[in-house]
């Protein structure tokens, strides 16, 4: 498990904006390691944790689009049913509240980018 920061920018949902958000930091050589998009009421949101956030910070600045940061943990877990339902418990039973959650899944293990307000805290409950 690790402590991240993911970024995070917020526009209007529609075409392209995904693809200019990606296209910035493609030019940069900046790897995106994981990413959510979603939208609710005309308004996108888009998730992002990155292999170089300084160069991806001067790539959106530069491409104008404005950004956020949000402390995170990225959680490595085996690929299984109940795998998340138990971090989850743990997260619950510390009080941690999740805001939001995405992830992926590759040769029998899963990487889980959870978001909360408190990594440390969220560190100790799921070790």
């Amino acid at each position: 498990m690790a402590k991240i920061t993911q970024l995070t920018v917020s526009a209007e949902s529609k075409p392209g904006v995904l693809a200019r958000v990606c296209n910035a930091l493609a030019g940069a050589g900046v790897n995106i390691v994981a990413v959510s998009a979603g939208d609710s009421a005309g308004r996108g949101k888009i998730r992002l944790v990155v292999s170089d956030m300084a160069r991806a910070r001067q790539a959106l600045g530069a491409a104008k689009i404005r950004t956020g940061e949000e402390p995170a943990v990225m959680v490595t877990m085996d690929d299984r049913p109940g795998a998340l339902a138990d971090a989850a418990s743990r997260l619950a039973a510390a009080k941690i509240n999740i805001k939001c959650a995405y992830a992926t899944t590759a040769s029998g293990r899963a990487q889980v980018v959870i978001v909360v307000a408190n990594p440390d805290k969220a560190e100790r409950a799921l070790a």
